[in-house]
């Protein structure tokens, strides 16, 4: 909970053809909260739970379907026997965020060609609207480019500053849970691999796609013994950032014997860009975590 003072009332129009109102901001706000979602089988054929954690400037809506609608990792893991849970962090969709700027500074967007190239659709900054991306993606990209807009209409802003709020909710969920796989993207993979690092008795596994960061907590630490998956898609070697971020992932965490490294092309599946779980080949994919988790857990 936090209070904001002195910033000015206001009379507002809060709809169109109503009359105006005093607005008062100042006063006491609720900070902090997740929304969760779940989803418990009727029968349940699995000892534990998945909770499914998004990347930076996405929603708990990423897991749920494709842009281009076919079934989302929420419906596979679903039909593959799972308990699922799926949230949106903090200040990102349902969850809701505090007053801005008077509370928190003005959030990080992304547009449609920064993530085309940041996310590994096609090789450089797309030019044009979103009708001329499809020829400019790589020539085996399994991301539903064609449906670019509809990921964009996900998308939602984003802050750099509250990383330690995120945390402390995904740790009150990993407490009430008690016991659990957790599945995360790109950011997501950060706050799994700290959260695991903290609270080692609240985490079965970890299964990572792409993870953005590896904390210093995981690097420096020699005993972290969590079973970990960690999951890399297509065309890395063509970006730089992200030829670097493997590096990261290679030098700061697979030196824990628990941490295993795929490299989907290696696996036999080809054009995957950053979004994984959103590519034609997701049922693919879902089905190698889903052997991997089985194998560990049978």
């Amino acid at each position: 909970m936090v209070e904001l003072r002195d910033a000015p009332v206001e009379m507002l129009r809060l709809t169109k053809t109503g009359r105006p109102a005093p607005f008062d901001p100042n006063g006491h706000y609720h900070i902090g909260q997740m929304y969760v979602q779940y989803f418990l089988q009727q029968s349940p054929t699995r000892d534990h739970p998945l909770l499914f954690w998004h990347g930076g400037g996405l929603t708990g809506a990423c897991w749920e379907t494709t842009p281009d609608g076919r079934p989302g990792w929420r419906e596979l893991f679903l039909q593959f026997g799972w308990d699922v849970y799926v949230s949106d962090a903090v200040e990102r969709g349902r969850s809701g965020f505090a007053p801005v700027p008077r509370l928190w500074p003005a959030p990080v967007t992304q547009t449609l060609e920064t993530v085309f190239e940041r996310f590994r659709i096609g090789q450089a900054r797309a030019e044009g609207g979103p009708d001329d991306f499809a020829a400019q993606a790589y020539a085996d990209s399994n991301f539903p480019v064609e449906a670019l807009a509809a990921f964009g209409a996900q998308m939602v802003p984003r802050w750099i500053h509250t990383d330690e709020l995120i945390l402390d909710a995904y740790e009150a969920l990993l407490r009430r849970v008690d016991g659990a796989t957790v599945i995360a993207h790109s950011q997501g993979g950060y706050f799994a691999l700290e959260a695991a690092a903290r609270h080692p008795d609240l985490i079965r596994s970890l299964v990572l796609l792409e993870p953005a960061a590896i904390p210093d907590s995981i690097a420096d630490m020699e005993d972290f013994a969590t079973p970990t998956l960690i999951l890399l898609g297509d065309h890395i070697d063509g970006n730089a950032r992200w030829t670097a971020m493997r590096e990261d992932i290679r030098s700061r965490a697979e030196c824990h014997s628990c941490v295993e490294i795929r490299r989907l092309p290696s696996e036999g599946l080809h054009g995957n860009s950053h979004m994984l779980m959103m590519d034609r080949n997701n049922a693919d994919i879902a089905r190698l975590v889903d052997r991997w988790l089985t194998h560990r857990f049978r």
